[in-house]
């Protein structure tokens, strides 16, 4: 296995990007990170990738990770889509000639399925591991009418996501991990709230217009997103595929079940070749 950094420039941010490549590359995954964490956290599903012939094409979201910005905030939703494209020319670029698939977790796994509703591609396929379509909560009504009201009058502030570290793994190691991830933050400004949460709702009501071979992936103790969005979209679509894993946290890459979820997503990816 290779692997190398790699920056673009788009939107007059530098982006941070990385790949793995395979020995012999059969075909090309684009990975797409979650809210407040970034492209590192998916290193063990790289490695897991390349071992079985997949390269694997990551960066990093507008203010996350090592990608420049203010943390937790991007311009609009048409850019972080954008951002997605770029990152696919790369692997295209990088992998000529091989398929490529997209992979997005939680925010990631919205903003990947909303691509493929919305934009022209040649991809092969799509993987979506507890994609952000349906929050787990309610938020306070009046948190909600005040981003909607910031978000045009102030977009770019932030607070904090209100996220409990202990509810992405059932493993403690996992959970102390995140923690101490220093690339790992809580801020998150309305164009990531409230435009996701609004894109989340319109790609169930629209999730009849997938083209491609779509295969997701839930736990049915997510106390973060609602695996019964992800069941919703499944239900509304003849290309989408569901499989929920009995008692698993948001973070299946990172909870008691990854070995499992890392096998599950070799064996689809090889069903579509």
């Amino acid at each position: 296995m290779i692997h190398q950094e790699f920056n673009f420039t788009f939107f007059d941010t530098e982006f941070y990007g990385q790949y793995w490549e395979a020995a012999n590359t059969k075909a090309v995954i684009v990975l797409v990170h979650g809210m407040g964490e970034h492209s590192g956290r998916f290193a063990h599903i790289a490695k897991k990738m390349t071992e079985n012939d997949f390269s694997v094409v990551a960066f990093d979201h507008f203010g996350h990770g090592k990608t420049e910005g203010k943390r937790g905030h991007n311009p609009n939703f048409e850019a972080v889509l954008e951002s997605i494209q770029k990152a696919i020319e790369k692997a295209a670029n990088l992998f000529p000639e091989k398929p490529i698939f997209l992979y997005g977790h939680s925010m990631g796994g919205n903003a990947v399925i909303n691509f493929v509703l919305r934009k022209n591609h040649h991809l092969k396929g799509v993987i979506a591991t507890s994609p952000f379509l349906k929050l787990a909560f309610e938020p306070p009504k009046i948190k909600l009418f005040a981003g909607k009201i910031l978000q045009h009058i102030a977009p770019s502030i932030t607070m904090g996501n209100e996220l409990n570290p202990t509810d992405i793994s059932r493993d403690p190691i996992a959970v102390k991990n995140y923690k101490n991830d220093a690339l790992v933050h809580n801020q998150i400004s309305p164009n990531f709230s409230i435009t996701f949460i609004e894109s989340g709702k319109w790609a169930i009501e629209n999730a009849s217009k997938l083209s491609i071979p779509m295969w997701i992936a839930h736990g049915t103790e997510d106390k973060i997103i609602d695996y019964k969005g992800s069941k919703a979209f499944v239900e509304n679509s003849k290309k989408a595929t569901l499989k929920l894993y009995k008692g698993g946290y948001h973070e299946l890459q990172h909870d008691l079940c990854k070995d499992e979820l890392g096998q599950d997503v070799i064996d689809w990816l090889n069903s579509q070749l």
